[in-house]
């Protein structure tokens, strides 16, 4: 009986902690970070396993600190959406406290864990933490320029892993935050389209003009058009080591025009299923993206 009441308290406790650092979102934004590791390291700064290792356990912990402050601050309003009802601390399976020590450890181990990498990894980390738990989430309930603000911690996982490979912020990192930071906006559009109703009864603003109308279509389709300059920007030669073959531009010009299609499809539609679609699109996009780059780098 012990054993049982022991194995389904352990499965309880793996399952919150889950929910609490949002795992499936953390690991795709750990995704990013070691996409950027592998194109960062060169023969000047040579690949070491302990180094990847470190920084997927101290980005993990990163992002897991951000949601877990997020789910604190927000527990009153995610009682009032279906979609975040049941997380760990409205649904009542959590205290505050516990939330709150989860988040503050996660917190001191990724910083300490990134900077035993260098300085400047475990600095983006800890701006990365602020920006979303003390800028980003309260401002989800005054402005739709939240999502602006959203998209500089969104966009720095990517940025990291070459900042952890080489210990330098230049052109190349600046260039890989740029890519993901214009993904950020037709990204989270999509989902503020769909859940619209949902964000609706927390009094969340996500979507540019406060509305499903064919002006926040038109500008998902513009930062769409952004975000494809931005991925072709290393086949020009002006982005230090980070460049791409022609092959592999035009490569990522069909993924970019992949996505554009459906981005038109939504101001076209102005649909929860076409916003859905185009969500889901966008997260194929920037991860292939980033195989396409990585495979370059290795192939050429």
């Amino acid at each position: 009986m012990n054993a049982t009441i022991n194995t389904f308290s352990l499965k309880t406790v793996f399952t919150d902690f889950k929910e609490i650092t949002k795992a499936g979102l953390a690991i795709s934004v750990l995704f990013s970070s070691i996409a950027g590791y592998l194109l960062g390291f060169d023969e000047e700064h040579p690949f070491q396993w302990s180094v990847l290792l470190i920084l997927a356990i101290g980005g993990y912990c990163m992002v897991g600190a951000s949601n877990a402050f997020n789910q604190v601050i927000e527990k009153d309003l995610d009682i009032l959406m279906d979609r975040t009802k049941n997380r760990p601390v409205p649904s009542g399976r959590m205290s505050v406290n516990s939330a709150l020590a989860i988040a503050t450890i996660l917190t001191i181990i990724g910083i300490t864990l990134l900077y035993t990498i260098n300085p400047k990894s475990a600095m983006f980390g800890a701006i990365s933490i602020f920006l979303y738990t003390s800028v980003y989430t309260p401002l989800k309930r005054m402005t739709p320029l939240s999502v602006f603000v959203g998209a500089f911690p969104g966009a720095i996982p990517f940025m990291l892993g070459w900042v952890a490979a080489t210990n330098d912020f230049g052109i190349e990192a600046g260039t890989l935050f740029l890519i993901q930071f214009f993904w950020q906006f037709p990204h989270f559009w999509a989902i503020g389209w769909f859940l619209y109703d949902d964000y609706e009864k927390a009094g969340f603003f996500m979507l540019p003009t406060g509305k499903k109308d064919k002006s926040t279509a038109l500008q998902t389709i513009l930062y769409t058009v952004w975000l494809i300059v931005a991925s072709l920007l290393p086949v020009l030669g002006y982005t230090g080591k980070l460049h791409i073959s022609p092959i592999s531009a035009v490569a990522v010009f069909l993924l970019g025009l992949w996505m554009l299609l459906y981005a038109v499809k939504l101001y076209q539609l102005r649909t929860p299923k076409a916003a859905r679609t185009l969500m889901l699109v966008s997260v194929s996009y920037i991860t292939l993206l980033q195989l396409v780059y990585i495979l370059d780098k290795f192939l050429r």
